[in-house]
């Protein structure tokens, strides 16, 4: 069976509502940063599978842990029982996280663990009404969620069933596109009064302030540095939680545990998902034990959840990430791809902007410098560009190149893959790259 055969099979087969369109490869084996497809072509993974895999594909470690486990133990009921590995990866999280007087809950993907958490708030703050959530944001795709994010999809959902909570949605501080593009501090300043604002307003009404500490499907936008510690001090005045979603960001990405790390700020709830479980389907809140035992038991609970297999498998992840000093290593590597990349900012025009932490990375296209105009159809041909040269990378946001490769990629593929990415960039503004493209990358 050819690619083809297999693609036109998912489209009779799978609905609409489970997925969308990038790159026509069919995964068959997948080694640290590398994807072969079923012609044994091998693909350089700037993706991640979208911030996944952090520490690479069929690593050693994580398959070791999910064998051995699976010979002894592939399931007992967490929601009525016990097993050892649910605990110790409880206490592994508690260890990590910048939580105060922590308990945790178990899911199975990030979206349950964010669900989770705007229920948990909810409960918590029974007499209020609104959350705060910001435009752009992307939170998953439960009830709950899909209330809380600002994303188009997000809308266009609501619009068909509803929404679940009154939320109020602010501007992102996205420096990039502000009124103060080269002052941090204004820029923050400029942002942090829309959530003043809303609090002057609605304070005593306030379930919960939700966001991600870089805005992760709305385009990798990483906020000014003052602008969370600011942001909490408010909150606390006014006794508002903040619920910080590490779906994407958590787990080493960015150089810390977790990227609200970077701003000294410690959350009251953290969502963990994508990256935990090593591969796996697996979940975490972790939260302030008020708040998460604001629930009568079993009121958010998976037959699932607690899995001994996935908790070792997320166990061993962590290991890998300690033991291998991956935090560390995004740091750095995540500097060396800034800097190439501002490099060839200077030397493509539709790169308009380049930013990040550690190994979360956008670089925004745009048609023209000056006036911004996102460059949406120019990135999706980048995207299948690059794919044609070897390369997988995705798009977010319309215009933003999503470089999130695992944080175990060799350094060799970092360079050639930087080089594929430049070279397909540069076919695209000479016009070498045609619409078929546009046919097959969706994007969203």
């Amino acid at each position: 069976m050819n690619p083809k055969e297999i693609i036109n099979k998912y489209r009779k087969v799978f609905s609409k509502v489970n997925r969308i369109n990038y790159v026509p490869i069919v995964a068959v084996e997948g080694k640290n940063s590398i994807i072969k497809d079923l012609n044994g072509k091998s693909y350089i993974d700037f993706s991640s599978s979208a911030a996944v895999m952090n520490v690479g594909y069929s690593n050693e470690r994580v398959v070791k842990a999910i064998k051995e486990e699976a010979e002894k133990l592939t399931h007992f009921s967490f929601i009525y029982g016990f097993n050892l590995d649910a605990l110790k990866l409880a206490e592994k999280l508690i260890e990590i996280s910048p939580i105060e007087k922590p308990k945790v809950a178990y899911g199975l993907s990030g979206c349950d663990a964010m669900e989770g958490a705007v229920i948990l708030a909810r409960s918590y703050n029974a007499d209020r009404k609104y959350f705060i959530s910001y435009f752009d944001s992307f939170h998953g795709v439960c009830a709950g969620t899909t209330s809380v994010s600002g994303v188009n999809l997000s809308l266009k959902v609501r619009e068909r069933i509803g929404k679940w909570a009154e939320t109020i949605f602010v501007p992102y501080p996205n420096c990039y596109r502000s009124p103060y593009p080269n002052n941090s501090s204004k820029c923050s300043s400029y942002y942090l009064e829309k959530v003043k604002e809303v609090i002057e307003e609605k304070g005593d009404e306030i379930i919960a302030l939700i966001s991600e500490p870089i805005q992760g499907d709305g385009g990798i936008i990483v906020p000014p540095d003052e602008y969370f510690g600011d942001l909490k001090k408010l909150l606390d005045k006014h006794e508002i939680p903040l619920i910080d979603d590490e779906i994407q960001t958590g787990l080493g990405r960015t150089g810390k545990w977790f990227a609200i790390e970077h701003y000294g700020v410690k959350p009251d709830i953290i969502a963990i998902g994508k990256a935990l479980g090593g591969g796996l389907p697996i979940s975490a809140i972790v939260g302030r034990e008020e708040i998460m035992e604001s629930l009568p038991p079993l009121s958010y609970s998976f037959s699932l959840e607690g899995n001994p297999i996935t908790c070792k498998a997320a166990l061993a992840t962590i290991e890998e990430i300690e033991e291998k000093n991956l935090l560390k290593r995004a740091e750095s590597l995540g500097e060396t791809i800034l800097y190439r990349l501002r490099k060839m900012m200077e030397e493509h025009e539709l790169i308009g902007d380049v930013r990040g932490k550690g190994l979360m990375i956008g670089v925004e296209l745009v048609k023209d410098k000056d006036t911004k105009e996102k460059a949406v159809e120019e990135t999706k041909k980048v995207v299948w560009r690059a794919y044609e040269l070897g390369l997988i990378i995705f798009s977010i946001g319309g215009n933003v190149l999503r470089i999130q490769p695992p944080l175990t990629i060799e350094d060799e593929l970092v360079e050639r893959g930087l080089e594929i990415l430049d070279r397909a960039i540069g076919d695209v503004e000479k016009g070498k790259v045609g619409p078929e493209a546009l046919k097959f990358v969706e994007g969203w």
